[in-house]
């Protein structure tokens, strides 16, 4: 009697990249302090998603933050 092989085990990927990150992740991510990145939220210099009572950041609007500031 021949038993069915397990499927093998996806491939890890480390490689995934957050689309979005939590407020101290982001303070983490750019050096900016709570208070100033409160205040570019405000400002809408920095985009938001609310989901249920979390704040996340997404990835990219903190790159574009980085490019415009770039002299």
């Amino acid at each position: 009697m021949k038993f069915p092989q397990p499927a093998a085990p996806a491939p890890a990927t480390t490689d995934i990249q957050p689309l979005t990150v939590r407020i101290p992740i982001a303070m983490r991510m750019t050096g900016i302090g709570r208070s100033k990145l409160y205040q570019l939220i405000k400002a809408r210099e920095i985009e938001t998603v609310k989901i249920g009572s979390s704040t996340l950041i997404p990835v990219e609007s903190l790159r574009r933050l980085i490019e415009r500031q770039r002299r």
